[in-house]
């Protein structure tokens, strides 16, 4: 796919970002405390590579999944096996989780490893085809390695943040113990370090931010691809939306595998119905699909809304529907093809 090329070239300048910060961050922490590069980078890369090595068995440990047999879901793993062969991946294993809330994500060490996990609240929730754009999203992550690079580059911030709270906290003991000596040298480099971190981390924050909320809009064009019925995922992801913001449960700390994010989604639903009569054109008393989509378009011209995304995992649903709707739109004209997957993006 002539597409994949672009695609790559749009991810890998976050990523290059991230390792340049990343590795300039350590230099200069060794250069501070005076020590041998090789063990700082020795140590982040035994760090990432842990995190890599562990992060499937604790999803799957946490998540509580159910893996499907051969023949429990025919529709669904016939659906995934067509999608996965014209996608020209290995089929995933599937799982359900046992929860009400409509959601999904892919996870694994590789695209031959991989597993295709959905809740069963969306199983209940949306119908076939919307199901199917979802698939067809999820297919895209595996496509594109996302959640190969997500848990790598995730780890650098969770990694520098773990460096500022163990170096403030460590300057805040020296600082104690200099009050009964002359100097305090140590703990003024260890309070450098700390603020430095923390500044680092906040820059490492936003670009793996960027890239997460990246690699959906570039899943949402694959599904379109696939699926070759934009409709289908624009319908899902209104219905995901609004089903999320209900969750009751605080958001889960991987929630940058799902197709959608509970966080993302309370946020967005909460302006719109505190704004219910103003979205509520055919003034029945319930939001439907049509008049959820057009207060999306609205919410997402908010400017706060907008700095706020900076820090979100996922792009804003009407971004998405948006870019869904244009797909849909040259596909009507009859000049979309392979070479335009993402052209959109």
């Amino acid at each position: 796919m002539a597409g994949l090329a672009q695609l790559r070239v749009a991810m890998m300048i976050p990523i290059l970002l991230v390792g340049i910060i990343f590795a300039a961050f350590l230099a200069l922490i060794m250069y501070i405390l005076q020590l041998s590069f090789i063990w700082a980078f020795i140590l982040a890369g035994i760090f990432i590579f842990i995190q890599y090595l562990i992060g499937p068995a604790i999803l799957r440990a946490t998540m509580r999944l159910h893996y499907l047999k051969a023949g429990e879901n025919p529709w669904l793993e016939s659906t995934v096996k067509d999608l996965a062969q014209k996608s020209g991946i290995p089929t995933p294993k599937l799982a359900t989780v046992p929860d009400p809330m409509p959601n999904a994500f892919v996870f694994g060490r590789t695209s031959g490893d991989a597993t295709l996990a959905v809740h069963e609240g969306l199983l209940q929730n949306l119908n076939e085809d919307e199901v199917r754009g979802v698939v067809g999203h999820e297919l895209g992550h595996i496509r594109h390695k996302d959640f190969l690079v997500m848990t790598a580059l995730s780890a650098v911030p969770l990694l520098v943040y773990l460096i500022a709270r163990g170096t403030m906290e460590a300057a805040w003991i020296s600082g104690r113990t200099a009050r009964k000596k002359e100097g305090g040298g140590l703990a003024v480099a260890l309070i450098a370090i700390a603020i430095l971190s923390y500044v680092i981390y906040i820059i490492s924050l936003l670009l793996v931010m960027r890239l997460s909320r990246l690699r959906e809009h570039y899943a949402d064009a694959y599904s379109a691809y696939v699926t070759e019925s934009p409709r289908q995922l624009e319908s899902a992801l209104t219905k995901i939306t609004y089903g999320l913001s209900l969750s009751p449960a605080p958001p889960h700390g991987a929630r940058t595998l799902y197709i959608g994010d509970p966080a993302l989604a309370k946020l967005e639903m909460q302006s719109i119905i505190n704004r219910k009569d103003e979205y509520d054109l055919d003034k029945d008393g319930v939001l439907d699909e049509r008049e959820l989509e057009l207060a999306m378009e609205k919410e997402a011209k908010s400017r706060w809304l907008t700095v706020n995304r900076w820090f979100q995992t996922h792009p804003a649903t009407f971004q998405r529907i948006l870019l869904l709707r244009e797909i849909e739109n040259e596909m009507t004209t009859g000049k979309y093809s392979e070479k335009r997957v993402y052209a959109h993006v």
